[in-house]
């Protein structure tokens, strides 16, 4: 193992600036580069607000439609697939709450998306 210096080495200066010979005064900063003027934020077009608007209302009314019409359509909840491997999960699905819940989910989802467009309406 090679031998390596104890920390606590009196040897050793504790910094440059106490070594004999060296003068001791302010260290030079170098000035700071002009800064350019801040920029203020770009703002988003007016169109580009608009348009995101009514594609996130309009995915809105789709989801929320059709999660309201699913739990009572017989082709859509009755013969789901997952539903026939997992009789159990079958018996809970066929449930008018089960059915409920869901079809208030999609109700949920359509008031969110009425309530975009009221909001945003004169914004």
């Amino acid at each position: 193992m090679p031998q390596l210096p104890e920390p606590t080495s009196s040897s050793l200066p504790a910094s440059p600036a106490t070594l004999p010979g060296r003068a001791v005064g302010p260290i030079p900063v170098p000035a700071p580069a002009p800064q350019a003027a801040p920029h203020a934020p770009q703002r988003i077009p007016r169109w580009l607000e608009r348009v995101e608007l009514f594609l996130r209302v309009m995915l809105r009314m789709y989801i929320g439609l059709a999660v309201c019409y699913v739990p009572w359509s017989h082709m859509f909840w009755d013969q789901n697939p997952i539903f026939v491997h997992f009789p159990t999960l079958a018996t809970y699905a066929a449930s008018g709450a089960v059915r409920g819940i869901v079809s208030g989910l999609g109700l949920l989802n359509l008031w969110i998306a009425f309530s975009d467009v009221i909001r945003h309406r004169d914004g």
